[in-house]
């Protein structure tokens, strides 16, 4: 193998035993530019690639749709300006060579792409992007590395996407709005105040990375032209970047004159060990019930990666079920002293830290949590390591890696290989003892209970450690609201009338400035690629009960044949879906259709208590809840209770077992122990009620959440399942449960019997099988020997839907505003609804899917009106074709009114044409679709899971998805304006629409005014927790742990 290409000398190549994966990092020694090629040598694809390119640290080529690319650059800043963060906005503004904001994330639309993405961490900046096949990403390649070296950093492109004033003299923009969304949450105060007494000065490290609000408004352009280096710039490059970059002067070498490494010989190595430290932080809350702990240990050397991993499966011991030992003692409890505990590791170049996260502490525990915890950590060392236990816990985590590799190959060592190019040696020695972790599980195994308690000693519980105590404050949350409305009063009277004019006038200019049109030529010059080009992951599907198969499926003869020679046809709904996998996943969806709506409520607790209950098995056999979760986690890879599947049918309780394929019968089995043999134990229920309850203002915290339960009640009845369980009627019923299972456990038992009477109706059960169905002894008859006696022959009742049960308003949304009050955020969160299409194929739906994507897009129109002027970091319509509703979402709006009146202008302009809408736009929508239906099916559990749902579940064919590719493409413009007229512009109408708006107090009178004069009949509320709904209960969610289930369906991220 050559160990030299043109420029580029190989620094290492790393085989890795447990799996396919070959690992090769090159570095130029003419700019210094490093690359990491990941390859699965599938058929000889990729390793043609590294003859002919440059490849990239965490980049995919095997037999699936989507092929991923990621560019990391080393950021080092010693101050809370937030550059970095600022910088990963402005890249995307234009390059010198191609000088058009958006125009990277135009030809990424182009090339079957749903645009491009980033994030800023404390060390690095990483630029990513993905494609549906390889053509559109290997044109992308120059282009985007041009963006990242050679950005413009135009003032106007500063203004808009990182800070200015409005003509109202508030201040906004795209980054200012996402940090002042994030700033005074407990998680961000507390880890900055973390990292002020964790690093000493000097240390980029203490910097919030992010930009605090008061520093960003400061910030200017001129601050901020700087740009890594191509010596820190770890990439995927064709060869014809080098030239390129030599010509713009980076030829310097891997170490230029004067360059010092970030992180590694700056002031940030000089950092001193940790020493024992506490404070407390407040963050604004009007309820003050319950806080949060952030503690932080020191951890070994980077380089010790034998310790790392077993401090990994250490925590993994401690806390990884309801019978782990930490959660038994605070967690699973009928009082705990809090929700979760969770053990990560922050890599450093000194040394790792160990952050400990405890969420939702009662706060009159807060001062002694820790002390208590250090106990608890004692008390095990002395009653000794439970090795029985530790071997499954090891087990389990391999077979959780193995799951991880097959389903997410290369994203599995992203964060490694990135890890690596920031604080790992030059040389690449590092590189295969980082990514070969596997390898030191048989190691592990060897271990001693004495040397598990030593570990535990040394990093827990004799080391320094940092307590940052997180205490809700109401009179913080009134002194926000406070403070902020006075600093802005002041700026409006400081600019005065001449000032605010002059601050339009300049955000209008540079708005014209950045929305010079891109020509027509630059973006046909990119061709938008062939879809022949796609690598779709091969499903065979057959159904084993008597129910018929919907036509339009691949050759599915072979499974067929093999499922039809394993016994009779079952009298109950069971589907096959075969992919090549060394994993079976198990599913099954009981319908709530007809369970009473007194119960609905209590579907929550239900959920949460599944896989924590005494179980009397098929053999007869009594378990505790204890074995029956050392059981579970014994033999299975995970397992998961919850509402739906692929963000739909959530009027189903669905229950998802993953195995190995060689335990598909314990999977099978588990499957109805679990859901006909569990005992709702009085004690059990009470614990479950608990930890439920205990997490409710943590999540009234969130504006999202809350966004959505108001949402739920305006537009759904009683009859609604999410409606039921989402966190506003929880905050009624789940105290209800509690009281009842004080006062008269036995009605309560006798409720979980009816809602298991109801969900186990034979009517409304649908059973899926995905994974390696042809390596599977028995896959039919095994159905037979559990739950032939149990699910007679019954008509099938079609799947529930959403549709069926909205309220008046969700069947005729009009008028109605609601304005929620919420302490705990600065910006506002919003949701506008109006009637949509109902059904899964309707001939609608690629008309209008398309009019969505025309106006979702990646620098698209609302992204150009809305995140592009700064008034929200996100903008988008959807529809729900179960539902049969269309909406209009702002997230962290800095003027949810304004963002609202700017949408209405484009739609309109769109609609009556005076906004033209140029044929490139439609073929850029109609290349992502491309990429949103691939990435749907990108891994081998998702695209099987598909299959089944498209089936069984939206009652169309096995590859529905792909089939609409041709109808996409067939639609015209005039169709497009015709849905965005009849499904979108009624969601800017007063008389067609309604409204549910979450805000920061200080907005929420100006908010309802402004809905007021638009003619929305306004309800204005506030959401807090009274004291008698926290009564001595503590919470987390169900008892769900390492689940990888993969839900399928496609994805849309954004910036």
């Amino acid at each position: 193998m050559d160990k030299a290409f043109e420029n580029f000398d190989l620094i290492t190549r790393v085989k890795l035993d447990s799996t396919d994966i070959v690992v090769s990092k090159w570095r130029s020694r003419v700019t210094g530019l490093s690359l990491v090629h990941l390859d699965y040598d599938c058929k000889g694809h990729a390793r043609s690639w590294e003859k002919s390119m440059y490849a990239y640290p965490k980049s995919l080529r095997y037999v699936a749709p989507i092929v991923k690319g990621y560019f990391a650059v080393a950021t080092e800043i010693f101050n809370d300006s937030g550059c970095p963060h600022t910088l990963e906005h402005l890249v995307f503004m234009g390059s010198k060579k191609y000088p058009y904001k958006g125009i990277i994330d135009h030809l990424a639309n182009r090339g079957f792409s749903n645009g491009t993405n980033a994030w800023t961490s404390d060390d690095h900046t990483c630029y990513t992007v993905e494609t549906a096949g390889s053509q559109g990403f290997l044109q992308i390649l120059p282009i985007y590395v041009d963006h990242i070296l050679f950005p413009t950093l135009k003032h106007s492109a500063y203004l808009t996407e990182v800070h200015h004033i409005d003509p109202s003299g508030n201040d906004s923009g795209v980054v200012y709005s996402e940090m002042q969304g994030v700033e005074n949450t407990s998680g961000d105060l507390m880890k900055l105040r973390m990292k002020r007494l964790s690093y000493p000065e000097g240390s980029a490290y203490r910097s919030e990375t992010g930009g605090l609000t008061g520093a960003l408004r400061k910030l200017d352009v001129q601050q901020r032209k700087f740009s890594g280096g191509t010596e820190q710039l770890l990439s995927v490059v064709q060869n014809q970047i080098e030239p390129s970059l030599v010509e713009s002067g980076y030829n310097k070498g891997a170490r230029p004159p004067g360059w010092t490494r970030p992180f590694i010989e700056t002031p940030t190595a000089r950092r001193t060990p940790l020493t024992n430290q506490a404070d407390d932080v407040e963050f604004p809350e009007k309820d003050e019930s319950v806080g949060e702990l952030l503690l932080v240990y020191q951890g070994p050397s980077p380089k010790d990666y034998l310790t790392r991993k077993a401090l990994d499966i250490l925590a993994s011991y401690l806390t990884s079920s309801s019978v782990a030992p930490l959660n038994k003692e605070y967690v699973e409890t009928d009082n705990p002293l809090c929700t979760y505990i969770y053990f990560d590791e922050d890599t450093r170049p000194q040394f790792v830290d160990l952050p400990v996260y405890v969420g939702s502490v009662p706060s009159e525990h807060l001062d002694e949590f820790y002390g208590r915890l250090t106990e608890s950590l004692k008390k095990i060392v002395e009653t000794a390591i439970d090795m029985k236990r530790m071997k499954m816990v090891i087990d389990r985590d391999l077979r959780q890696i193995r799951s991880q590799l097959e389903s997410s190959k290369g994203d599995a060592f992203s964060e490694t290989v990135i890890e690596d190019f920031v604080l790992g040696p030059e040389d690449g020695s590092e590189l295969l003892p980082a990514m070969n972790d596997m390898a030191l599980f048989d190691e592990l195994r060897q271990w001693t209970s004495s040397q598990w308690a030593e570990l535990l000693n040394r990093y827990y519980i004799d080391s320094p450690c940092v307590v940052i105590r997180g205490r809700p404050s109401a009179a913080l949350a009134d002194k926000l609201e406070t403070d902020e409305k006075a600093r802005v009063e002041e700026q409006v009277k400081q600019l005065g009338p001449e000032g605010l004019a002059k601050v339009k006038d300049v955000l209008e200019k540079a708005k014209t400035e950045n929305d010079a049109p891109i020509p027509e030529k630059v973006l046909t010059a990119f061709p938008v690629p062939d879809v022949s080009s796609i690598s779709w992951i091969p499903v065979q599907s057959a159904q084993g009960g008597k129910t018929p198969q919907k036509p339009g499926r691949t050759d599915n003869s072979k499974l067929v044949d093999y499922i039809s020679a394993d016994g009779q046809k079952l009298p109950f709904f069971v589907q096959f879906d075969h992919v090549q996998s060394d994993f079976v996943r198990i599913h099954v969806l009981m319908s709530l259709a007809n369970l009473s709506d007194r119960l609905r409520p209590f579907v929550t607790v239900y959920l949460s208590s599944l896989f924590s209950l005494p179980v009397t098995t098929s053999t007869g056999e009594r378990l505790s809840h204890e074995e029956v979760v050392a059981r579970l986690d014994e033999e299975t890879v995970s397992y998961e209770s919850e509402l739906g599947m692929q963000n739909y049918f959530a009027e189903n309780f669905r229950v998802s077992i993953n195995v190995e394929k060689e335990k598909y019968e314990a999977g099978v089995k588990w499957m109805k122990d679990l859901i006909y043999g569990s005992e709702f134990d009085v004690p059990r229920l009470q614990v479950t009620c608990a930890k439920v309850l205990q997490r409710l203002p943590e999540l009234k915290r969130d504006g999202n959440t809350v966004l959505n339960a108001y949402s739920s009640e305006l537009l759904y009845d009683a009859t609604s399942t999410p409606r039921s369980n989402a966190v506003l009627e929880q905050t009624r019923a789940v105290p209800r449960l509690v009281k009842m299972l004080q006062e008269d456990p036995e009605q309560v038992r006798k409720y979980f019997e009816e809602i298991r009477k109801h969900i186990t109706d034979p009517s409304g059960i649908r059973f899926s099988v995905t994974g390696n169905v042809l390596d599977v002894p028995h896959p039919r008859t095994t159905w037979t020997k559990y739950f032939g006696k149990l699910l007679p022959e019954t008509p099938l009742r079609p799947i529930h839907l959403a549709s069926e049960t909205l309220s008046t308003v969700g069947r005729d949304p009009r008028k109605k505003a609601i304005v929620v009050s919420l302490p705990t955020i600065e910006s506002s969160f919003t949701q506008h609804t109006a009637k949509g299409i109902t059904g899964f194929g309707n001939p609608e739906f690629p008309a209008l899917r398309l009019a969505l994507e025309v106006l979702n897009a990646t620098e698209s129109f609302l992204w150009r009106v809305i995140r592009g002027s700064g008034l929200a970091y996100g903008a988008s319509v959807s529809c729900d074709l179960e539902a049969g509703l269309s909406s209009f979402s702002l997230y962290r709006t800095s003027n949810s009114l304004q963002a609202f009146r700017e949408a209405a202008k484009v739609v309109e302009g769109l609609v009556k044409r005076t906004i033209p809408l140029e044929d490139t736009t439609i073929d850029a929508a109609k290349s992502t679709i491309v990429y949103n239906i691939a990435s749907g099916v990108a891994k081998p559990g998702s695209a099987a899971i598909t299959s089944f749902v498209n089936q069984a579940l939206k009652n169309v064919s096995q590859n529905h998805n792909r089939e609409l590719l041709e109808r996409y493409q067939a639609v015209t413009k005039d169709e497009i304006l015709a849905m965005l007229e009849k499904y979108v512009q009624p969601l800017f109408n007063p008389a067609t629409s309604v409204a549910v708006v979450v805000s920061a107090p200080g907005k929420v009178d100006s908010t309802v005014v402004g809905l007021s004069e638009l003619g929305f009949e306004v309800e204005k509320t506030a959401l807090e927790v009274s004291p008698e709904e926290m009564d001595g209960f503590a919470s987390e969610g169900s008892d769900r742990d390492g689940s990888d289930y993969e839900s399928g369906g496609e994805s849309d991220l954004n910036r």
